[in-house]
């Protein structure tokens, strides 16, 4: 039966992977994601999964091993951070070329020097060309659910791309609140079983992975991979709505939170977008036509929906939770380079907050709303709740 539960972001992420019951899990902890595999490796234990759970002496190691468990036809989920997801990043391009559906549970942090274990965005930024789709969790619920959905959308035949589930670090990782939970059943019959087109052990039918490819076909393999992209952003949609249809809730690429008769708008992903649409709703009650979007799906980028969601909008500001040092930070740059594309000339203010965990209040918020009333949009950026 469906029930509600008192939990965290990885925990609930865990039981979806115990729901689930993948063939194979591979992972070394690391905070703040040491949860996930923690609580799986209890379900392992008791019985309660039939996975084959791979203890490894290193992230390396265990992206290695989930990769090559795909490649033989294995359904295989993982899950890292930070200094973590460094260390695999020699891999994850191989997952993505191999195409690989594994579903990843990335626990935002940042990555060190110097050393520190709470939120920002840097570790999944950094892999943001590896040929992963990326999908940012606003809490524990959407954690929950997206690790189900991401299941079938990695494994969809016009797909087969690994995915990344975001969710931040402590804030959500390690918050607890109420989480529906659907019953066994119904997530089984959900994901369905894992078939395979070119499994490494199927012997009636050899296959070569990692061969060597020289000017004559890399660039062909490669520009497969855009298209595989291009056809998440079609699938997508479908796999949400179905996964609308036993669960009632929906989650679209793009959330728009009042944003059909905004003037000003602010673009943000994960846990912060609650504070900014709690903002928004203060600002509505004094007739400010404030709205909030937020980014669900990073990679592939939803281009044409974004432009089209801010096309009210007189100013907008971009929340970036990371750094792209000497250049734009990624999400301002996703959202400005949409916005020339479409035609549509908004002023756009870049800002980057929360890095190392630093909390992200409402008063900034409310601050950056006010100066985009008031034309104070700069290509400067601008860096939230730093002391200076």
């Amino acid at each position: 039966m469906p029930r509600r539960e008192i939990t965290s972001g990885n925990w609930a992420f865990a039981e979806a992977m115990r729901q689930i019951n993948p063939d194979v899990v591979a992972a070394y902890p690391i905070t703040p994601s040491t949860d996930i595999p923690m609580k799986f490796a209890e379900f392992v234990a008791n019985g309660k999964v039939d996975t084959n759970f791979v203890t490894v002496e290193s992230e390396h190691s265990a992206i290695t091993a989930c990769v090559t468990a795909a490649a033989a036809g294995a359904r295989v989920m993982t899950a890292s951070s930070a200094n973590g997801v460094a260390l695999m990043h020699e891999i994850f391009p191989i997952a993505g070329c191999f195409r690989t559906p594994i579903v990843f549970g990335l626990v935002n942090r940042s990555i060190g020097a110097p050393i520190n274990i709470h939120c920002d965005h840097s570790d999944s930024m950094a892999e943001r060309d590896a040929g992963w789709i990326h999908l940012y969790c606003e809490d524990a619920q959407e954690a929950y659910d997206t690790a189900i959905l991401a299941v079938r959308l990695a494994e969809h035949k016009d797909v087969l791309s690994p995915v990344f589930v975001c969710q931040d670090g402590f804030i959500t990782s390690h918050g607890f609140e109420p989480v529906n939970l659907l019953d066994d059943e119904t997530v089984q019959a959900f994901v369905g079983r894992r078939e395979a087109d070119f499994p490494l052990l199927d012997v009636d039918h050899p296959v070569t992975y990692g061969s060597f490819a020289m000017s004559e076909y890399y660039f062909e393999i490669k520009r497969q991979q855009v298209e595989a992209m291009k056809n998440a952003l079609r699938v997508y949609d479908g796999v949400a709505r179905e996964y609308e249809a036993v669960s009632g809730r929906f989650y679209p690429k793009l959330e728009r939170y009042r944003t059909e008769d905004a003037d000003f708008t602010v673009v943000v992903m994960s846990s912060a977008s609650g504070v900014v649409k709690d903002v928004v709703d203060e600002l509505r009650e004094q007739g400010i036509k404030a709205g909030c979007l937020r980014v669900r799906m990073f990679r592939p980028f939803p281009a044409e929906e974004l432009a089209a969601a801010l096309g009210s909008s007189k100013a907008v500001a971009v929340l970036d939770r990371a750094l792209s040092i000497g250049g734009t930070a990624p999400l301002a740059a996703e959202v400005k380079s949409a916005l020339y594309d479409s035609g549509k000339h908004v002023p756009v203010q870049s800002c980057v907050y929360g890095l190392g965990g630093r909390d992200f209040f409402p008063q900034y918020a409310r601050e950056l709303f006010a100066d985009l009333s008031a034309g104070k949009v700069s290509r400067e950026e601008r860096y939230l709740g730093l002391l200076e």
